[in-house]
């Protein structure tokens, strides 16, 4: 286990489609102990494959209930809606407001190649969609909300 470098937003790898993995190798469950360090380094909440340099659809999560380890997860159901502050790792020192369902469930498998069912609301539904965007190319920034000072001008 091991802490990796966290890629910055204008890194050009941030901004690609990851590839689902195959198959759970000891690759995969060394990429899943390396992201859950480094995301407690951080003092993340989540992190997100490409957030380290490898273009594979494997997300770790930790809100402060334990850590969740999703690999090719994929959003089955959402609900309602709220806004709040996101910041991200590869962001640092920015946050924006992010409109983000408050309620997800989520189909992955874990590093059993088990398939589970996570549902989260508030920011685990935040956390859920944040680093699920990481798999596709986006950043929360691009899905940023005006800011209200900003509105009244």
């Amino acid at each position: 286990m091991a802490t990796r470098q966290i890629r910055l937003k204008n890194d050009e790898i941030l901004r690609k489609v990851c590839k689902p993995v195959k198959e759970i190798k000891q690759n995969t469950l060394t990429l899943l102990d390396d992201m859950a360090d480094t995301m407690y380094a951080a003092e993340g909440v989540g992190l997100a494959a490409p957030q380290v340099g490898v273009l594979k659809r494997v997300v770790v999560i930790d809100i402060g209930e334990g850590l969740v380890e999703l690999i090719n997860p994929e959003i089955i159901e959402t609900r309602g809606s709220q806004i709040d502050y996101e910041g991200c790792l590869s962001v640092p020192g920015e946050s924006a407001r992010v409109d983000r369902p408050e309620y997800v469930k989520v189909k992955a498998y874990n590093r059993k190649g088990e398939e589970i069912i996570v549902e989260g609301e508030e920011l685990m539904a935040v956390a859920l969609c944040h680093e699920l965007d990481h798999l596709d190319g986006v950043l929360y920034i691009d899905k940023a909300l005006p800011d209200e000072a900003e509105e009244t001008e």
